[in-house]
């Protein structure tokens, strides 16, 4: 999560205010963080947020570098009344550049929280940064389409991304062949299976690695219902 008080801190901070019940500023954010681990440099550069994990990711030399960007990289006014609505400045993902970021998963409930507009800057955004999207796109089409992320010359890593409404993403969200939106699950039936699988299934060759970036479960704990797990399980076996 890139926006509020963490695009407040980086070189070009957007517009603060946000709308929530108890703050209407994203320097509110920043004062708590303050309050509680002391001073926190302004306009601080973009590899400044990620602390010590730079260092570790320098260390390992992961072959992909995949994320749930769970913000939208936007300057839209147009947000919605849902209690928190992230963004970031579109200037500031060079945030996203500093970590080499290969892949950022989007189907989240908060990569439309300032609207259709926010969506389509979010997309432009990364991709004029070179970094390729999952789960997300103009249309249902290019939201279900997987990020390909070229590995080697045998091998590939194909990125998934979906959610279901048990994570908080609207069902007004999901795209569709006429709205951009994020690929949402909307019921765990057999028939979302097929697709899914034989969606994979036109894609994947030999030596590929598919990662399923599933967005499920509520806020603040790990409780996942059956339903969910059963239907995660049975897209593994397949």
């Amino acid at each position: 999560m890139t926006g509020r008080g963490i695009d407040q801190i980086l070189p070009h901070p957007g517009d603060p205010a946000i709308h929530e019940h108890h703050v209407t500023s994203a320097m509110g954010y920043v004062e708590l963080a303050e309050n509680k681990n002391g001073p926190i440099p302004r306009r601080a550069a973009p590899s400044y947020i990620w602390g010590d994990a730079l260092a570790e990711l320098e260390r390992v030399q992961p072959q992909a570098r995949i994320i749930n960007l769970e913000t939208a990289v936007t300057r839209s006014e147009d947000w919605l009344d849902k209690g928190i609505n992230y963004r970031m400045h579109p200037d500031n993902v060079a945030c996203l550049i500093a970590a080499r970021i290969d892949c950022c998963a989007l189907a989240n409930n908060h990569v439309l929280d300032w609207g259709a507009a926010g969506l389509i800057e979010t997309l432009d955004t990364l991709t004029v940064a070179g970094i390729k999207t999952a789960g997300a796109g103009l249309n249902r089409a290019q939201a279900e389409s997987a990020a390909v992320l070229r590995i080697d010359k045998q091998s590939r890593v194909l990125v998934y991304s979906f959610g279901m409404q048990s994570s908080g993403i609207p069902p007004e969200w999901a795209a569709t062949e006429a709205r951009a939106g994020v690929h949402l699950l909307d019921e765990l039936s057999d028939g979302s299976l097929e697709r899914l699988t034989r969606n994979i299934r036109s894609v994947k060759q030999p030596g590929d690695i598919v990662v399923a970036s599933i967005h499920w479960g509520g806020n603040w704990g790990y409780k996942i219902s059956r339903g969910e797990m059963r239907f995660a399980r049975r897209l593994i076996d397949d």
